[in-house]
């Protein structure tokens, strides 16, 4: 089997559904015993102090799904790729629903699940 470079193995994962993206982030951690997004975060800090200043990329957060739980829970459906119980977890107990989003999609997404009646926290 050839190896795969770095620039490779991002073309291919921009092919990849989130669904499938997900399934490889468990096969990882089966196979490996590693969180791959547990280092990525624990990298992120160790950035520097100016990227707070000229941040171009959010991690939208859902903080509590309102009163019209079922819309919140079809929305994040949508938009993450999950299935409805991992949705149903989400909108239950809040949490990040996609990180490094581009200003504007963090927006639009924030406006859509306010519409829906939850609320959002872009990070």
């Amino acid at each position: 089997m050839a190896k795969l470079n770095a620039k490779d193995f991002i073309k291919a994962l921009d092919e990849m559904s989130l669904l499938e993206i997900k399934e490889l982030v468990d096969a990882m951690k089966d196979a490996y015993g590693v969180d791959p997004s547990a280092v990525a975060v624990a990298a992120a800090p160790a950035a520097g102090g100016d990227a707070e200043a000229a941040q171009d990329a959010f991690a939208v957060v859902l903080t509590n799904a309102g009163a019209s739980k079922i819309a919140v829970i079809k929305l994040v459906r949508e938009v993450t790729g999950l299935g409805l119980k991992e949705a149903k977890d989400l909108a239950d107990n809040g949490g990040e629903l996609k990180a490094g989003v581009p200003t504007e999609e963090a927006e639009a997404m924030k406006a859509q699940f306010e519409e829906a009646g939850a609320t959002i926290e872009l990070k």
